[in-house]
């Protein structure tokens, strides 16, 4: 397989699990009318789906150095499709909740396995290229999964999405058979679980990675979650919520381009993750300023630039001191970072406060990257 038709495979696999989400995303109101329940326990089909991720991330990176990078993707899709399945034939809110469960098990390893073959083909330089690169497609994702979520709630309701949802995890099982090849070194020892987690429990720079991962993504994924709330309180329809995400996405791509132009001009990872925390603090003042009207979406685009900016430089970084078990490492690092988002958006869905949760997960990464923070 070539280069460019590798990039492009793992640009749709990176962005599957962000498709995934937000497709659910405008589907939440259906959801709550469907079952009888309010926007608070609605809202936690997200948080849920986070922590099933999380645990996820951690079989399927650890399988990945034993069985191999190929056949772990093909089994974490399959189990994908078998939840979507398994969702659409449910009749009780719980029963939703544990098929989303199983469902986001099983599309963690878009995530994991995928980083963990970038990481196996690239290095240093090269590798930030790469996740910026990866970050532009990733910024399209949002905006694709919120439109296409809600033109499929307003045809079909909730049913619509997960049909949606079943049929792109086999689309994406049948290309992986066909062209996703083994990247896992023949030489690859099979690292401890515990002697790995003791090395970044330990490891300072990896919670700081962590803690900025879990704070832009919070503050992301906030929106997703408690957005199509504010919207009808305005007075909004499910559609109007799924175009924002279009605008949204310009902002998070052109924080990706950012990300890539100012790498080329010398700038290190560093500098754009403490300049995107100051953009994401600016962002979330402004929201909670703006956001009992429509004009809160404007502010947003800043937080998605923001995103856009410092996940690449932040994921890039973060595990360059574990190349010897990159798939073990890559799972405990993404368990550590998922169980902080999934617990964050249950506070979010929660409180429903979107200014605050914003503002806050923009603090929190601002002391995160600042001077001494912050190493890539």
């Amino acid at each position: 397989m070539n280069v460019k038709n590798l990039l492009v495979l793992a640009m749709a696999l990176l962005m599957f699990p962000q498709l995934a989400q937000t497709l659910y995303s405008p589907a939440l109101g259906d959801i709550g009318r469907a079952f009888a329940v309010g926007p608070e326990r609605a809202g936690q089909t997200l948080s849920v789906y986070f922590l099933a991720f999380a645990f996820g991330v951690v079989v399927w990176g650890r399988l990945c150095d034993r069985w191999g990078r190929r056949p772990v993707m093909l089994a974490g899709l399959a189990l994908y499709v078998g939840a979507s399945a398994l969702a659409l034939n449910i009749t009780t809110f719980n029963a939703l909740l544990l098929a989303q469960a199983l469902a986001a098990f099983g599309a963690a390893v878009g995530s994991v396995v995928t980083q963990t073959l970038l990481r196996d083909r690239y290095h240093g330089a090269e590798l930030a290229q790469v996740f910026s690169l990866m970050g532009i497609a990733l910024a399209a994702s949002p905006a694709l999964g919120l439109f296409s979520g809600a033109t499929l709630v307003q045809h079909f309701g909730y049913r619509g999405v997960l049909t949606g949802l079943l049929l792109l995890a086999l689309a994406l099982w049948g290309w992986c058979l066909w062209a996703l090849p083994e990247t896992r070194p023949s030489s690859l020892p099979t690292a401890s679980l515990t002697q790995t987690l003791g090395l970044m429990l330990r490891d300072a720079g990896i919670w700081r990675s962590v803690g900025l991962v879990a704070a832009f993504n919070i503050a992301l994924f906030g929106y997703y979650s408690v957005g199509p709330f504010i919207f009808a309180r305005l007075g909004l329809s499910p559609a109007e919520f799924g175009y924002s995400g279009v605008l949204l996405a310009l902002g998070s791509g052109l924080g990706a381009w950012l990300n890539t132009r100012l790498l080329k001009r010398g700038m290190n990872g560093e500098q754009l993750v403490l300049t995107a925390a100051g953009i994401a603090v600016l962002g979330g003042l402004l929201v909670l300023l703006l956001q009992h009207s429509w004009l809160f979406v404007a502010p947003m685009l800043l937080v998605v630039l923001a995103f856009g900016m410092a996940i690449p430089n932040v994921l890039g970084g973060a595990l360059v001191a574990y190349r010897d078990r990159l798939g073990t490492a890559a799972a405990l690092f993404g368990l550590m970072y998922y169980l902080l988002i999934g617990a964050g958006l249950s506070l979010v869905a929660w409180a429903q406060d979107l200014g605050w949760s914003l503002l806050i997960c923009g603090l929190a990464a601002l002391c995160l990257a600042a001077p001494r923070g912050f190493r890539n």
